[in-house]
């Protein structure tokens, strides 16, 4: 039973729309506060878009995010799961981010998250573009390689763009494989699809033996098949979970830069988080949602309402 100071903010007690908004409605618990040590599962904004190559936005994610997240409630709705009485949860607020320099901003980030390892916080962050889950990953990752479970519709595997010298949100996973920092035969990309420039994210994959299941072999084959082998590649040794809100069909959530059409819908965006029950998932992060291209929020909601289930499936790795 979690202490009762990291119970969010009833809709008994104060309205959904109003007081401070944060992660869904959990206590705002920075890295000066007293209770820090306490915390055991830690939500975190990453509010930068300098690795973005098409629609820029991810920026403004977490602070809508944030917004829509005092929707959540105490109880999942299948499962009966209470996670914020299974686990201490916290706001951990936003990892400053430096607007004009990705470089200093990644280091930036690194450098919280390694922070967050050392005090034991398993983080589950609200992004932010892409390339933001490579410094998570530098942050959390150094003792050992993890697996990857990894909801997108694109593989995010491509060499840096540019001449090989800019890294983008196109290429994360390629940079935590050359880095160590990933399992390579313990990662599988579920939801691979849209046009092409070539097949050099594919070949890297099937040279490393990454799994990739394109969105095709995923409706053929059907949600509980598709996830009884990711959960057999990815096993019980420590792993995280990176979930891109472009695995969703554009029609359900249209906020997000590059968007391709053929996705699953709501429930089933869903339902594959459900399946990930009984990995070891020691961070994880939803990205890629970009308000300025679905102001109404739907795209928002969707995404934390993903957070709440990536949490559930957290809060029973403990």
């Amino acid at each position: 039973m979690s202490d009762k100071f990291f119970h969010p903010v009833s809709g008994m007690d104060m309205p959904r729309f109003a007081g401070i908004a944060t992660f869904m409605r959990l206590p705002h618990v920075p890295l000066d506060h007293p209770r820090l040590k306490d915390v055991q599962i830690g939500l975190v904004g990453l509010p930068w878009d300098g690795g973005t190559s098409n629609r820029p936005g991810p920026r403004h994610g977490p602070r809508q995010l944030r917004d829509f997240s005092t929707m959540i409630r105490a109880e999942h709705p299948v499962s009966r799961l209470r996670p914020f009485e299974a686990a201490n949860c916290a706001d951990l607020g936003d990892v400053g981010p430096n607007p004009v320099d990705g470089p200093d901003t990644l280091a930036r980030f690194e450098t919280f998250f390694a922070d967050l390892k050392s005090r034991k916080i398993r983080p589950l962050s609200g992004g932010g573009d892409h390339l933001c889950t490579l410094p998570v990953l530098r942050g959390i990752a150094r003792d050992e390689p993890l697996g990857l479970i990894h909801f997108d519709s694109h593989t995010d595997l491509f060499p840096a763009y540019f001449g090989g010298k800019t890294l983008t949100h196109g290429n994360p996973f390629r940079n935590a494989v050359e880095e160590g920092l990933l399992d390579p035969k313990r990662m599988v990309q579920v939801g691979i699809r849209g046009t092409q420039y070539d097949s050099v994210d594919r070949d890297f994959a099937k040279a490393h033996g990454i799994r990739i299941i394109t969105i095709e072999e995923f409706f053929a084959r059907g949600i509980p098949d598709v996830m009884a082998e990711a959960r057999e590649i990815v096993g019980t040794k420590p792993a995280y979970l990176s979930y891109d809100i472009d695995f969703v069909d554009p029609s359900i959530a249209p906020g997000t830069g590059t968007p391709e059409w053929g996705g699953p819908n709501a429930y089933e965006a869903m339902q594959v988080v459900r399946e990930c029950q009984g990995m070891n998932i020691v961070g994880a992060d939803l990205v890629e949602v970009s308000p300025p291209v679905d102001p109404s929020g739907g795209t928002a909601w969707l995404g934390v309402s993903l957070m709440f289930e990536i949490l559930c499936v957290m809060v029973t790795a403990l």
